[in-house]
Parts: C-alpha cells; sequence; structure tokens
C-alpha cells in the first residue's frame, strides 16, 4: 500500500487557480453590493435576458449543461431571487424566466462578462502559451482517447480497484 496519493496532483492547481478566479469575479459582485449572485450563474442569467424564458431542458443546451444539472443551477437561482418559474406552453412544462432582481443586473453582468473576457486575453498575452490553445490541444487529445478510458486503463492494473 503507498501513501496518501491526494498528496501529488496535477489537477488541483488548475482547479485551485479557477477558484481563484472565480472568487475574485465574486468579490467584484460583493463590492458591488449584488447580494447572493454567483459566477456560476452569470452565463445562464445573460442567455436568459437575450433569449428570453426558455424551459429547462433549452436552457441546458443553449449552454452545453446536462439537464440534472441545470436543475440544480436553477433551483439555487430561484432560491437566490434570480429566476422564477412559469407555466410553459402546457401545464406539463415550466418556463425559467429571470426576476425583477436579475432584470435590474443584467447590464452589470454583461458589462462583468466583457471584463472578464478581456481580462483573459490579456492574461494570454502574458503567456507563452495561450491557455485557450492548451485547452484546445486537451480536446483533441480527448477526442483521440477519452479520459475514462485513460483512467480506466490504469484501474485495470491497479489491484486496489479490483
Amino acid at each position: 500500500m503507498t501513501g496518501d496519493p491526494t498528496e501529488v496532483s496535477h489537477w488541483r492547481p488548475l482547479r485551485l487557480l479557477l477558484d481563484a478566479m472565480d472568487d475574485d469575479i465574486a468579490r467584484l459582485y460583493r463590492e458591488a453590493r449584488i447580494e447572493g449572485l454567483k459566477p456560476s450563474f452569470v452565463m445562464e442569467l445573460i442567455r436568459l435576458h437575450h433569449q428570453g424564458p426558455m424551459t429547462i431542458t433549452e436552457l441546458a443546451a443553449s449552454v452545453d449543461r446536462t439537464h440534472s444539472a441545470m436543475s440544480q443551477k436553477v433551483a439555487a437561482m430561484r432560491n437566490a431571487g434570480f429566476v422564477r418559474t412559469t407555466t410553459g406552453e402546457d401545464a406539463r412544462s415550466k418556463k425559467i424566466a429571470l426576476t425583477a432582481k436579475a432584470t435590474a443586473i443584467a447590464g452589470k453582468l454583461a458589462a462583468e462578462w466583457r471584463a472578464t473576457e478581456a481580462a483573459v486575453a490579456e492574461l494570454e498575452a502574458e503567456l507563452p502559451r495561450p491557455l485557450t490553445k492548451v485547452v484546445a490541444d486537451i480536446e483533441e487529445a480527448l477526442r483521440r482517447k477519452s479520459f475514462h478510458d485513460r483512467i480506466a486503463e490504469r484501474l485495470a492494473g491497479d489491484p486496489s480497484w479490483q
């Protein structure tokens, strides 16, 4: 048996970096006195502002998320007061719509989105290899062989997994 495998991680520095960047965005929201807003809500709120009410399925597809993940996010955004559910075209479907609270800050959210994208572009210009290129390279490598398959191959040879 080996030591604690969590003491070495290639994944953790990236996750911590992304968490720190999200924390900085959340700090901007607090400074602007936007209560309850999480950076993870912003894409969906902007999308609803521009495209109008959508079902969970439509919203999930529009931002490339699963229905289950979007359902959980919609519940969190509803609890924070940013969205409400309305009856859809038939009694079985529901549409997700912005509340007045979300509509009032939609311009600020779009401004933050643009500023964040510009800041990422500025940051990339300082790097020897742009992050967007690294991500594209990773996506291409995963098309050749999925992350699942890469992990499963290693687990197949690990007696602790058997």
